[in-house]
């Protein structure tokens, strides 16, 4: 019986035999899964002979200990598969796989089915066993396992988007392979067949059933992280816990499929959890769930790898036929799909065009690994199972993922080279060069810097930086490729820098609480909407995107509704803070990548080039500025607020930095430290939250602040207050429009509406009104009125406006007056 040291000690030794691999795997160029699939069948070989031979009696005894590791199909699934999946998911960029979604769909539940089906019926013709029994070694092996296909592919460094589609695929195919396991080993073991809509409804619940369950438990994680007050362990251990508590529940207790909560989950904390994380506490997250990933894809490939040679026992020439026969269904299933389903995808507008490079490597790289192993140790373990269809089963699944392994891991670097599809685009092959250029002339003049800082022979420093010159021609093609690059290729290559690097900045102010964790994500989105569109459009693409981050979103919107319609204002008031903190760190960041642009852009792409990404740079600045004095002429004092709030957080954040470089130059200890950075804790967390707005909707003030009601005594306001209902307007607001039925006049406590009759505009500010005269002379509207700027008018409805009149003969005498004015100077026909 294998003891629990005995278990600790075998993972430790095994452990060191993975990192004695590593360079190994390294210096013949192996895929690292493969090199470790190798070793472990080699170690499973040796175990076993030791064991039966009894040939060596000082090493049979490790043998058996080799051997007799509990780690069944169980431990394969839930102490290794949550992992690997949740750090896959974390690494995958949503918005670029959604673009994908069609063909990762067709991958990852189509072919599933079409593997299962095609493998199925070619084992059933040529074996004679059930087709039922059949049909499960084809969902055994139709799962393209993760930590196989994952680690291949990032150690090949296949193109992007490759690696996206047999990434995407590899994370959601083994829940429909799961599903169709589950519902055919149910046939197998208890001779009932449900029906199609059975199967269907099972399938799909288990899908959105498990996709719903690793959302809703991810958002409640990620709303949890402020509870955590910047604490980077707390945070990795909420992280590290959060998979398996997904995948348990899911499988145990809600009956819905584990594998797709936990990449559901995953994708969800690492869209959310990227932006409100600091950097380093991300960066950090980042590193220690690669280590768990690397252990776990590690020891799964070699536990499982040391397995198969049991699975093997007794394997005939029949048994080698039928993998063959495995083989060739599996991949013509695959090419079906691929060359069958996919092209429907593009006249459909479902998906972009994949290219035929592209499918005979997603063809190729369908790899298989401890996920189909684990499958097939689950059949050998069902007791309700037959020995025959047992050993059918784990001889063929075994003897799969070795051929998929062995020869289609090994070939797959060639054949990525012999596609061509390693190969940088023509972008990215200038925007190298430019990086490289950028990186190596920093280090130059660093080099420069520091031979003069120490004194050393000029000459040495000369010559140095002439062989260090050549370096950088041959690294990024000398004068002759950099003047092969087109103007307009060069400003894209500038935009996608200061996008970058806008990404940047826009990182740096939130993790120092200039910016909320919300706004954080919508601009961080924003910036990765215009990273998209420059790289496709260019200079236009990016200008559309920058422009579109000053438009009134859908809650703005939403809110303003709420506040027109029910007067309801919660939502618009966040709205409007949100776009004041927006508007001024956005005026910040711009200025940020002026800086940016002047000093490092200037000397890689020139003067000219430098220049024309300035003036892009001063119309995105000049809109800001002009949304952002719109607001301040509304509300200075909260304007005033926000800026002294911003600089005191920038004040902490300095204070915070001067301490760790004390620390960091031993000039304070530990103690001392700590001791510093709580008591700016504690000033921090008084400036956390925003001050409150108020939207200045007070009637009585908006009243007060209004000519023709100031003269009124006080009973004459209060009754007027009771007719009136405020409203704020936001610049270019329609308030009018020409055509439409007349049913409330506006009178402008503030700000400045524009009021367009088609020959004439007419401006009218504080103290005007419009829109009486639809109401007194029973017309419809003939004019736009359009708000220039923020508004606070008071609306007065058809009746009341006309209850008004009747009480009030001074105002109805102030009103008659401009009324005739208007009609006699033909300046404003009826509004």
């Amino acid at each position: 019986m294998v003891t629990l040291p005995d278990t600790i000690m075998i993972v430790a030794g095994l452990l060191v035999l993975i990192s004695i691999l590593q360079p190994i795997a390294r210096r013949f160029s192996l895929p690292n899964a493969v090199l470790l699939a190798i070793v472990g069948v080699m170690i499973g070989l040796a175990a076993t002979y030791l064991v039966r031979s009894g040939w060596a009696s000082g090493l049979d005894a490790m043998a058996e200990l080799l051997l007799g590791v509990p780690i069944t199909s169980e431990g394969f699934i839930y102490i290794f598969l949550p992992v690997l999946l949740f750090h896959s998911a974390l690494e995958i960029d949503m918005r670029r796989m959604i673009e994908d979604a069609a063909p990762i769909f067709i991958l990852a539940v189509i072919a599933v089915v079409v593997s299962t089906g095609v493998i199925g019926l070619s084992l059933w013709w040529a074996s004679g066993v059930s087709l039922v029994a059949c049909l499960l070694v084809g969902a055994v092996v139709a799962t393209t396992d993760p930590a196989a296909v994952v680690a291949i592919f990032r150690d090949l460094g296949a193109p992007t988007r490759l690696t996206r589609l047999v990434e995407g695929e590899s994370l959601l195919n083994d829940a429909t392979a799961i599903v169709l396991f589950t519902v055919l080993l149910g046939i197998l073991t208890t001779g009932i067949e449900p029906g199609l809509v059975d199967a269907t409804a099972t399938f799909l619940t288990s899908l959105f059933g498990g996709a719903a369950v690793g959302f809703a438990a991810a958002r409640v994680a990620m709303s949890a992280l402020p509870l955590m007050r910047g604490s980077q362990a707390a945070e990795l251990t909420l992280t590290i816990a959060l998979p398996y508590l997904i995948f348990v529940i899911g499988e145990r207790y809600l009956g819905v499929s584990g594998v797709v909560a936990v990449v559901v989950g995953g994708i969800v904390v690492g869209t959310v959890g990227r932006n409100r994380l600091s950097p380093n506490s991300w960066h950090l997250l980042s590193v220690i769930w690669g280590q768990l990933a690397f252990l776990a894809g590690s020891l799964v490939f070699v536990l499982a790898a040391i397995v198969v040679p049991h699975l093997l026992i007794g394997i005939t020439g029949m048994d080698v036929l039928l993998i063959a026969i495995v083989v060739v269904a599996a991949l013509v299933a695959r090419a079906i799909v691929l060359f069958g389903l996919m092209p429907l995808l593009s006249p459909l507008n479902l998906g972009e065009r994949i290219s035929d490079p592209y499918k005979f490597v997603i063809l190729w790289g369908g790899l298989r690994g401890a996920i189909t192993l684990a499958l097939a140790l689950a059949v050998t373990e069902n007791g309700l199972i037959t020995p025959e269809i047992q050993r059918f089963v784990a001889i063929l699944a075994t003897g799969f993922v070795l051929f998929s392994l062995l020869v289609g891991g090994t070939t797959l670097r060639p054949l990525i080279r012999l596609m061509q599809i390693d190969r940088l685009s023509p972008l990215d092959q200038a925007l190298r060069r430019q990086i490289l250029t950028l990186s190596l002339d920093s280090v130059r003049e660093s080099v420069v810097d520091t031979a003069k800082r120490y004194g050393l022979d000029p000459g040495m420093v000369t010559a140095s930086l002439t062989a260090y010159r050549r370096h950088v021609d041959d690294m990024t093609g000398g004068e002759a490729a950099d003047q092969a690059i087109p103007d307009r290729t060069r400003v894209t290559i500038g935009l996608l820098a200061l996008v970058n690097r806008e990404r940047e900045l826009i990182a740096d102010h939130a993790g120092g609480g200039a910016l909320s964790m919300r706004l954080t994500e919508q601009l961080l989105a924003n910036t990765e909407q215009m990273a998209d569109a420059t790289r496709s459009e260019g200079r236009p693409g990016y200008n559309r995107i920058a422009q579109r981050r000053l438009h009134f979103g859908t809650p703005f919107r939403i809110g303003h509704y709420l506040h027109r319609r029910f007067g309801l204002d919660a939502l618009l008031k966040r709205c409007v803070a949100d776009r004041f903190e927006m508007l001024m760190v956005g005026r910040i960041v711009l200025e940020e990548l002026q800086r940016y642009n002047a000093r490092k852009l200037k000397h890689v792409l020139g003067s000219r080039l430098s220049e024309i990404l300035s003036e892009i740079l001063s119309i995105r600045m000049e809109a800001t500025v002009a949304a952002l004095d719109a607001l301040r002429l509304q509300y200075p004092d909260y304007a005033e607020a926000i800026e002294r709030r911003f600089l005191a957080q920038l004040a902490i954040r300095l204070e915070s930095a001067e301490y760790d470089a004390l620390r960091d130059e031993e000039l304070i200890g530990e103690e001392l430290h700590g001791n510093l950075k709580r008591e700016l804790l504690g000033v921090r967390a008084a400036i956390a939250h925003r001050p409150p707005l108020d939207l200045g909707l007070n009637t009585a003030s908006l009243i007060e602040k209004f000519p023709m009601f100031s003269a009124l005594d006080e009973a004459e306001r209060r009754e007027i207050r009771t007719l009136l209902r405020p409203r704020l307007a936001f610049p270019g607001e329609i308030l009018i429009r020409k055509g439409d039925r007349g049913t409330s006049a506006y009178f402008i406590s503030s700000g400045a509406v524009e009021v367009a009759t088609g020959r004439t505009k007419v401006r009218l500010g504080r103290g005007d009104f419009f829109g009486e005269m639809a109401l007194i002379t029973h017309t419809r509207r003939q004019a736009d009125v359009t708000a220039l700027g923020y508004c606070q008018l008071l609306v007065l409805e058809e009746a009341e406006f006309r209850r008004l009149l009747k009480s009030n003969p001074s105002i109805r005498e102030r009103i008659d007056q401009v009324a005739l004015e208007r009609q006699q100077m033909n300046v404003g026909e009826p509004v």
